[in-house]
């Protein structure tokens, strides 16, 4: 990376863990100021220890409360007088079919992933349209096709990329370029913390981990789109080429995908 980031703002949701943190420890040292929020405060805490004296501004917040977001933008502003690039990076997965969840669990991730979202970018608005920012929202392939087990994961992330590409059109004038995002299965805590039909932490991935991307890579990814400001950015081969099936043989589409996450009628991923 260049000099593109040096003192620019740039607050991002989620930023004590996976995507969020990679995205952090490579902005840090082309001298960005960076805000972050997240739920977890002691993961926090170990992320400002980590970065002393470095431009970074931690706070305490869940993006699925109006207010906590509230905080957050403007506090920011308050620290560092504007923002430049909102990175809606936070999310919560979910593993359970549908007749088994209760509402509460698809409820809790319409809250995070899309309405978090939709209140941080709406709260930051004017600042970015006046320093003619970028928005950017983290989304998935799951935006593109839905996934069993995961109905209200990608219910959300439709949700997102719509309303991104909504917003997109109106500040088309306005020098704002707005940005979704859609990695493929990345290597990071969200199925661990993905939410099982109880809406509760299911503890574990049902994926190999280590053969996925990391969240560095995708990290890297992310910022050169910024850079380029780029419309969509759709990662990995098999991420690509489940979008473009879907939308050309969407009825193969249905029974690959229900190949890949069933075995002997069973969702087992």
């Amino acid at each position: 990376m260049n000099d593109f980031f040096k003192d620019k703002v740039v607050a991002i949701t989620g930023g004590s863990d996976g995507i969020g943190r990679a995205l952090i420890e490579l902005l840090l040292p082309t001298g960005a100021k960076i805000a972050t929020c997240a739920r977890n405060q002691d993961k926090l805490y170990d992320l400002q220890v980590a970065n002393p004296g470095k431009a970074l501004h931690c706070i305490v917040a869940d993006v699925s409360s109006y207010n906590d977001c509230k905080l957050f933008i403007e506090s920011t502003i308050k620290q560092f007088g504007h923002i430049d690039i909102l990175i809606n990076n936070a999310g919560i997965s979910m593993r359970s079919l549908l007749i088994d969840a209760e509402v509460e669990v698809i409820k809790k991730v319409m809250e995070i992933n899309f309405f978090g979202t939709m209140y941080c970018t709406k709260l930051a608005l004017n600042s970015i349209i006046e320093r003619k920012g970028t928005i950017v929202g983290v989304s998935s392939i799951a935006g593109y096709r839905g996934l069993p087990g995961r109905s209200g994961y990608s219910a959300s992330k439709f949700a997102l990329n719509g309303w991104l590409e909504a917003v997109r059109t109106e500040l088309l004038d306005d020098g704002v370029n707005v940005m979704w995002v859609c990695p493929s299965f990345t290597k990071s805590n969200i199925r661990n913390a993905a939410l099982n039909e109880k809406a509760e932490a299911q503890g574990e991935s049902p994926l190999d981990e280590s053969s996925l991307m990391t969240a560095e890579t995708c990290a890297s990814h992310i910022l050169n789109a910024i850079e380029k400001r780029k419309r969509t950015l759709i990662l990995t081969a098999r991420g690509k080429q489940t979008v473009w099936l879907n939308k050309l043989f969407p009825s193969w589409a249905d029974k690959l995908t229900r190949n890949f996450f069933y075995k002997n009628g069973k969702l087992v991923k």
